[in-house]
């Protein structure tokens, strides 16, 4: 799926009380990519190969679990075109999932970017706006039932790292948002892409993807 100048651009949503290492770690795998794609060496660099920003409903700071704050790099309402949106979970999902223009938003990227993707109870919000019917998908174990009760058009998956529909790819909790990043950098960049960035992490990368 490689665009016109071989670069992608990923964006992580945000919103206060989601799981810090949900988008913490995405991020980490695709800015570590970037990286060594521009340098060769991990030391920085302006051409990159995957750009990522963390986006959300404004420009102020969010207040994840712990508070851990970040600044987003973009709004909701004005941000680059995303080849990839990663959606993370934690407490603050629920919220979220009653924010009108957020799942408005999620429903209008799944019409752009190639791939749309979560973390944990992230999948809740692809699945209030109506993207999980009829698809596998995973999510945190300890919310598994729930998933199933909610959505229950959707195939739920256990015992995964993370599931790949194509289009629509789901993790389960925290950590094994990694494991699915540097899936998705193989399917971006390539097999080698991948496990250089996981060693480089020093990272033990699972892949029990069903």
């Amino acid at each position: 799926m490689p665009t016109e100048d071989g670069k992608f651009t990923v964006g992580i949503l945000l919103f206060d009380d989601a799981e810090v290492l949900d988008f913490c770690g995405p991020f980490e795998v695709f800015s570590v990519t970037g990286r060594l794609q521009a340098t060769g060496q991990n030391q920085g660099g302006t051409d990159t190969a995957i750009t990522v920003y963390h986006l959300a409903q404004s420009t102020r700071p969010v207040k994840a679990l712990g508070d851990f704050r970040v600044q987003p790099h973009f709004t909701l309402q004005e941000h680059p075109a995303l080849d990839v949106l990663v959606i993370p979970g934690g407490w603050g999902v629920w919220a979220a999932m009653r924010e009108d223009e957020v799942v408005a938003w999620v429903r209008r990227m799944a019409e752009q970017a190639p791939i749309m993707s979560s973390v944990c109870t992230g999948a809740f919000l692809l699945g209030q706006a109506g993207l999980l019917e009829g698809r596998k998908a995973t999510t945190h174990w300890m919310s598994l039932d729930r998933l199933a009760e909610e959505f229950p058009r959707a195939e739920v998956q256990r015992g995964v790292r993370w599931v790949d529909e194509g289009n629509l790819v789901t993790s389960a909790g925290i950590e094994a948002g990694i494991d699915m990043s540097l899936h998705l950098v193989e399917r971006l960049l390539g097999r080698e892409a991948a496990e250089t960035t996981a060693r480089r992490m020093e990272y033990r990368w699972q892949e029990d993807e069903r």
